[in-house]
């Protein structure tokens, strides 16, 4: 089997190489989904931290009822 021009079976774009600049839509794009991945991300964290911690964020209830 020969990979040397075809290259990888699932590679189906055109290469983008060091000295290949990206464009300002491109940018963007990418800032975008960024920010989007991060706010994502601390969203799924302060879920996780809130099930773990159920209690911390509600003052009114009791745990300890004597």
């Amino acid at each position: 089997m020969q990979e040397g021009k075809g290259g990888s079976p699932h590679d189906s774009g055109p290469h983008l190489h060091a000295h290949s600049a990206i464009t300002t839509g491109q940018m963007r794009t990418i800032g975008q989904r960024r920010r989007e991945a991060e706010e994502k991300l601390d969203q799924h964290l302060q879920e996780a931290h809130h099930r773990s911690h159920p209690d911390e964020g509600n003052p009114e209830q009791d745990n300890n009822p004597e």
